[in-house]
């Protein structure tokens, strides 16, 4: 489902979405077998869990590995954060690089606008943290890229002037109202749609599956499903991904990806947070532009997709939410929501100010 109130746009993010959303078959589909090959790439990077149980304690021994008390070293720490200083530190830095170029915010939600906590349903935002992010977009075209079903991103939000894409990008649609950057209440993306139904079926089967074992939490975010491991004791990690792993099998058609003690399972298309910030960039006109510098803030694997983007178009930059060092693409760090909605604070008011408001 797909609309844009230009046909002009409409004609031209119709064939963004064409190329860019095509379904990983397996070989006994209608690919070419370059597609095939893909496919086993993509399969052997993403389905780490479906390939097979021994994989398993990579998994979980990874999942340990991101949390703050396993952080091996302060002397590791500072290192990292030389390669990826504070961009609260550096933010005449990034004002320098900026310069002359129209700024377009990106954020994630848990993590980055809200903190990280046990029970998803009650991930709020603080109102000063509301109150920032409006002033935000009324500075800047901005846009929350969130792995959550759409409709509970917004929920925990509550600002109509912003871009929302749930399900890691898979459900995208502009303002409501109140956006000074572009009259796009009519934009609606959402290249997965064939795969609600399955979707649905799989989410069934993981809570019949997983209503056993304590702490585990089922989201339906409705293009995508999440396993969250936050409330689990550890010692039954293992046999939690196993019981994912058990229904996950019977659908080649999904994919298993790693996040921040969850697990997501999406539609196998060519689509996440990176493609959705492209999508969005283009959707705003700034397609080929040069003069165009996009932020994208996040704190997860997923975000990763984002950062990549960024780095292999050599424009804009990401910001990576971690109080431990770990591999990502971003260029600079911020440690928590707090420091994200100072760095927010200080780029609304540094706008204020050249436009002497």
């Amino acid at each position: 489902i797909f609309y844009l109130s230009s046909s002009v746009s409409l004609l031209f993010s119709v064939r963004f979405i064409e190329e860019n959303t095509k379904p990983v078959k397996n070989e006994t589909g209608d690919k070419s077998k370059t597609d095939a090959t893909t496919v086993k790439t993509k399969v052997l990077q993403d389905l780490i869990i479906n390939n097979g149980g021994g994989l398993i304690n990579s998994w979980v021994d990874s999942m340990r590995a991101c949390s703050p008390t396993h952080l091996k070293s302060l002397m590791k720490q500072s290192s990292w954060l030389t390669e990826h200083p504070s961009a609260l530190d550096m933010f005449e830095e990034i004002l320098h690089v900026s310069e002359g170029k129209q700024i377009v915010m990106f954020l994630d939600y848990d993590g980055t606008l809200s903190p990280i906590v046990d029970d998803p349903d009650r991930a709020f935002m603080s109102k000063k943290m509301r109150r920032t992010v409006r002033k935000l977009a009324n500075c800047f075209p901005t846009a929350i890229i969130s792995g959550r079903c759409r409709e509970k991103v917004y929920n925990f939000v509550k600002l109509t002037e912003l871009y929302y894409a749930g399900s890691h990008g898979m459900d995208i649609k502009g303002p409501e109202q109140g956006s000074k950057y572009k009259d796009d209440k009519s934009l609606l993306c959402q290249p997965a749609t064939e795969f609600l139904p399955m979707i649905d079926e799989v989410y069934q089967k993981l809570v019949e599956k997983t209503n056993l074992t304590p702490g585990a939490n089922i989201e339906n975010n409705k293009f995508c499903v999440s396993v969250h491991f936050r409330r689990v004791d550890e010692k039954n990690w293992s046999d939690l991904a196993n019981q994912v792993r058990s229904v996950m099998k019977d659908y080649p058609e999904l994919r298993l990806t790693q996040g921040r003690k969850v697990l997501e399972i999406r539609p196998i298309i060519k689509w996440d947070k990176g493609k959705a910030l492209e999508f969005l960039l283009e959707s705003l006109g700034y397609a080929n532009c040069t003069d165009v510098f996009p932020l994208y803030i996040g704190d997860d694997r997923t975000d990763e997709d984002a950062f990549k983007i960024l780095r292999e178009r050599r424009q804009g930059l990401g910001i990576l939410v971690s109080k431990i060092p770990k591999e990502t693409n971003a260029f600079y760090s911020l440690q928590e929501p707090d420091e994200v909605m100072d760095f927010l604070q200080r780029l609304v008011e540094w706008k204020q100010l050249r436009s002497g408001a």
